[in-house]
């Protein structure tokens, strides 16, 4: 079909020869694969053909995607057995919870969960519902611990390191916490290269965990519940293919997960949306072809999934496709379905995000000296703007600065300040548009920046400590001003307090009495004439004052207390 689709006319025919091993491209794959839910869904569909095509120049082989369909049929056996086995048999039983993989059987591939400062061996089994790790005796498994991923418990899963006593070495782990539990749960995944086990296990933990979170969020009950649950089962099972056949090549586990691509992709939040408006518009539709009598359907995941033998409560045994089935809605015949225009939309704007994050890995340099030029060449114009504001305060130039005060002052009081922001704003729009119109297919000019001469480790490091050391600095001159101003509140020091006070009543005073005009224009008259030749002296003289009388002021004391160590062991 996928060949046929490709090559539709009769003219075409003669391209095809069924003896060669045949090949088709993106488009064909992407409009034909999703018909069959186990193969690939709309969402997906352009990522799992790059990995299928990785070493085949874009153009699936058949003999390729036979391999993947092989991969397939064995991981759905696996699956089965599993299903049928006696793992967590009572869980089963009581919440009708599905198998999906289990990992900590063999003894060259453990499983360690690391609570506190314990650390266990153990099976790790990942269900449709939930993670249970039971915990390694001599002959047999502890009763397992169940961490929930269905319900809304604040869940966070996330890569951790982990190491001996503590330290953090190794990247081989997943984090689990939520508010269910007292502490954080680490799962590690020991191996001697790499962290392949790792990103695959927090990779399919996710897309259990956000499957859930999409049908809490938009309310998704019933037989689009299970539906929704039957895409991540059969989203881990073409992971568990891909893994069958391309065991060497690297593989990005979350670009193969609908649920997890969505968390990722810019708009991934419009495609999830588009896909329970369907889901609630195909619940109306199937209800209405029920009462017809007729209608046009399609195999659904959750049909899927039943005929594989995991069995829904929504679903019933003796169901088939053309029965349980949903309406056709992901792929309509001829045009582009809503939720694949949602989805070509997402990945154009990924595309664009990932453009600008190229440009933004090129400029990136190295060394503090050379980001602090960087820095300094790019806030060039505010530092301009900012020099400018201070040689007026400072009266450099008294005509600019009477002038500047006269032309605000007269803004201020005609109560102009809005139309001022609002014209400054728009100076920048007309500037911008300007600039596009007239630099339009010219190339982007770059930023030429002098770079400093080249630093030695001794430097940079000495040029580190030394920032350190002004940070240090920065953070204790800042304690000290509150640690006054917490003396001044609690009347350590009688007079200066009193002085506060009365300079906040008069304050007080002003800002109930004055219109908020006219304390604006007191302010920026205050600012703007202090260091004006008539003020200068005064202002000088007052400021000295200010600065002996804040020296005066003793700060509020403060004793340092070391928690003590519990050495005790858990």
């Amino acid at each position: 079909m996928m060949v046929a689709w490709e090559a539709p006319a009769s003219a075409s025919e003669c391209l095809v020869n069924l003896d060669d091993d045949l090949s088709v491209g993106v488009e064909a794959f992407s409009r034909i694969a999703p018909a069959v839910p186990i193969i690939a869904n709309v969402i997906i569909c352009e990522n799992l053909f790059n990995v299928l095509t990785i070493s085949t120049d874009g153009r699936l082989h058949f003999s390729v995607y036979d391999k993947y369909l092989n991969g397939l049929e064995r991981v759905i056996k696996r699956m089965k057995s599993q299903s049928e086995s006696s793992l967590l048999s009572a869980v089963r039983q009581s919440r009708g919870e599905k198998i999906l993989e289990v990992d900590g059987t063999v003894t060259t591939q453990p499983v360690l969960e690391h609570v506190g400062v314990s650390t266990w061996p153990g099976r790790l089994i990942l269900t449709d519902h939930a993670l249970y790790f039971e915990a390694l005796k001599v002959v047999s498994y502890d009763k397992p611990k169940r961490y929930d991923l269905s319900n809304d418990l604040k869940q966070i899963v996330k890569p951790e390191l982990t190491g001996p006593w503590g330290t953090r070495l190794f990247d081989k782990a997943v984090l689990y916490k939520s508010i269910s539990i007292s502490e954080p749960v680490v799962i590690e995944f020991p191996e001697l290269k790499g962290h392949t086990r790792r990103d695959y296990w927090l990779a399919i933990i996710r897309e259990i965990l956000y499957v859930h979170k999409f049908i809490n969020k938009y309310r998704v009950t019933g037989v689009e519940k299970d539906d929704a649950l039957s895409k991540a089962i059969l989203g881990i099972l073409r992971v568990q293919a891909i893994q069958e056949i391309s065991s060497s090549n690297p593989v990005q586990f979350e670009s193969l997960l609908m649920f997890n691509l969505c968390e990722q992709l810019p708009g991934g939040y419009f495609i999830l949306e588009t896909l329970a408006k369907m889901s609630k518009s195909r619940e109306l539709d199937r209800g209405n072809n029920l009462v017809a009598g007729g209608g046009m359907y399609s195999i659904s995941a959750l049909a899927m999934v039943s005929n594989l033998g995991f069995v829904f409560d929504s679903c019933s045994s003796s169901s088939n496709p053309s029965e349980a089935g949903l309406l056709v809605g992901e792929v309509v015949v001829g045009e582009m379905s809503l939720l694949e225009k949602a989805v070509k939309e997402s990945r154009d704007d990924y595309k664009r995000v990932v453009l600008a994050q190229e440009t933004v890995a090129g400029v990136k340099v190295d060394g503090i000296d050379t980001n602090l030029a960087v820095m300094k060449e790019l806030l060039l114009p505010v530092l301009e703007v900012g020099k400018g504001l201070l040689s007026l305060v400072y009266w450099d130039d008294p005509p600019k600065s009477l002038m500047f005060c006269l032309i605000f002052t007269f803004i201020i009081f005609r109560g102009w300040v809005g139309y001022a922001l609002a014209l400054m704003v728009l100076f920048f729009a007309i500037f911008m548009v300007l600039t596009r119109f007239f630099n339009q297919g010219r190339p982007v000019d770059e930023i030429k920046i002098i770079a400093p001469p080249p630093m030695n480790t001794m430097e940079q490091l000495l040029a580190v400590q030394n920032a350190v050391s002004q940070f240090e600095q920065l953070i204790q001159d800042g304690n000290i001003i509150l640690l006054k101003f917490r003396a001044l509140l609690l009347s350590v020091f009688p007079q200066a307090s009193e002085k506060v006070a009365a300079s906040l009543l008069l304050t007080a005073l002003m800002v109930a009495l004055l219109p908020g005009k006219y304390m604006f224009l007191l302010i920026f008259l205050e600012i703007f004439t202090r260091y004006s030749p008539a003020r200068k002296a005064s202002t000088e003289r007052w400021m000295r004052r200010l600065r002996e009388w804040w020296f005066s002021i003793p700060a509020a004391p403060v004793v340092l207390e070391r928690e003590k160590e519990d050495k005790k062991k858990k």
